[in-house]
């Protein structure tokens, strides 16, 4: 499961970021009320740190109660471009993995 996701991590996260800006903890603490308990924290801040590199995020400094302040993520245009293709490509993935299911080889 764990190798299944790190593959799909990407689009989730992106998937997440669509409905509303976020931090990283608060990603974190959405991907486990969506049942995905097994993702560690680095695993995310390692993820957004490479999806703010290719550009599809938009990061804002925002205060925080709590120390330092935190880095705000919202999905922009090339972000939104990078999560349709990633529906585009689940779309498919999970159409052929039924057909595999119902029908075989």
């Amino acid at each position: 499961m764990t190798e299944l996701l790190k593959g799909t991590l990407e689009g989730i996260v992106l998937a997440l970021l669509q409905g509303r800006p976020a931090y990283g903890y608060e990603i974190t603490t959405l991907l486990r009320a969506r049942g995905f308990s097994e993702i560690a924290e680095g695993t995310v801040y390692a993820l957004l740190i490479r999806i703010e590199q290719k550009g599809l995020v938009d990061v804002e400094k925002r205060p925080s109660e709590k120390g330092p302040p935190r880095k705000v993520y919202s999905l922009n245009t090339a972000g939104a471009a990078e999560l349709e293709e990633f529906w585009k490509t689940w779309s498919f993935l999970s159409e052929q993995l039924d057909q595999l299911r119902e029908k075989g080889v």
